[in-house]
């Protein structure tokens, strides 16, 4: 009896053990040149651990969050911990970070403009509306001279915390997604480089850009709990990878900076 009962044990360790490690791993990304990088890194985990990477395609920033919260994603990559932790604290999301990809600049375009000096009286700067891209945004703007916040290191500045517009600079607030379709109509935007480079924005072009010293390093979320998985360490350490940075130096000519070196 001792010994059956310490083999049903045995076999219930066993059982569990296995079902902490998927199957498969679903991964949520971006859709565009994120997505192809990703796909680098789940045939490395295949040819280096023998693990499946099932990459899920979003066009938002909101989606994959929500879809990592409720079990449908086992991990998502696209965002950097500024964004992440404000959307735990607005939703309440038990979310972990498992490793870091690439810094991913962002810039300020204009069609009309060749460099900020030209921007007139009241012109129209387009932001992000995510609260810490458009707050990532207006820092650079401040930086640059252009306005002055009441404070410059709160990274989930809007609008309304500019304390001072020398130029009546007039503000819209469009989804990240959409900035590349609006820049015709606005004097300036400033676009994410995951929705830049697919719209043929170079960041060399960008009229204001970050440094490689932005502190927006992108990341792989996890739900909390999750983060030390051998799976999903196996995962990041296919991502952090040469041969995944030589894919994002092909696809970003320059605008992906390795965030884990």
């Amino acid at each position: 009896m001792k010994t059956l009962a310490l083999s049903t044990l045995t076999a219930l360790a066993l059982a569990v053990s296995a079902s902490a490690q998927a199957e498969s791993i679903k991964m949520g990304t971006v859709a565009g040149p994120e997505t192809e990088v990703m796909q680098v890194a789940a045939r490395i985990a295949k040819e280096e651990y023998d693990l499946d990477i099932e990459i899920i395609e979003f066009t938002d920033y909101v989606t994959p969050n929500a879809a990592l919260a409720d079990g449908s994603l086992d991990a998502n990559a696209y965002q950097h911990e500024p964004y992440m932790m404000s959307m735990v604290n607005d939703r309440g999301y038990d979310f972990a970070i498992a490793g870091y990809t690439f810094v991913y600049p962002i810039g300020a375009y204009s069609e009309k403009y060749d460099s900020i000096d030209e921007l007139p009286e009241g012109a129209q700067i387009a932001l992000p509306n995510d609260p810490s891209n458009e707050g990532r945004s207006l820092i650079l703007m401040h930086n640059k001279g252009l306005i002055t916040l009441n404070d410059p290191e709160n990274l989930e500045a809007t609008p309304i915390d500019i304390a001072e517009n020398p130029k009546n600079f007039r503000f819209r607030e469009i989804e990240a997604a959409q900035l590349p379709r609006v820049l015709p109509d606005v004097d300036m935007a400033f676009i994410n480089n995951t929705f830049a480079q697919p719209a043929g924005l170079s960041l060399d072009d960008a009229l204001i850009k970050e440094g490689p010293e932005s502190p927006y390093v992108n990341l792989i979320a996890v739900r909390g709990g999750d983060q030390d998985r051998e799976d999903i360490q196996q995962l990041v350490d296919a991502y952090q990878s040469e041969e995944v940075i030589e894919k994002a130096e092909e696809l970003f000519d320059g605008g992906a900076v390795p965030g884990w070196k």
